[in-house]
């Protein structure tokens, strides 16, 4: 009965269209997510800034250090990096 209005195609979707859209649908909601964490401000990078747990990256390399997980040399690297 659709033949005549579809081919043989079912409801349109013939030779990998269906994935196509499913490609398209996953781009398009991908985009409505990343524009909402922007407009929100979910891509800022305050590293000097305190994080979640209160601490700043210089606080936490000079933990490091005071563990001796890193080498002075290593530190003051970081250190440098940091500012």
């Amino acid at each position: 009965m659709m033949d005549w209005m579809f081919g043989n195609y079912g409801m349109g979707y013939g030779g990998g269209m269906g994935f196509f859209m499913i490609f398209i649908w996953i781009l398009i909601i991908l985009g409505i997510i990343m524009l909402i964490k922007n407009l929100m401000g979910g891509n800022k990078h305050d590293f000097g800034k305190p994080g979640p747990a209160g601490e700043s990256a210089e606080e936490i390399l000079k933990k490091r250090y005071a563990r001796g997980e890193i080498s002075e040399e290593e530190f003051l690297k970081m250190k440098n990096n940091l500012h």
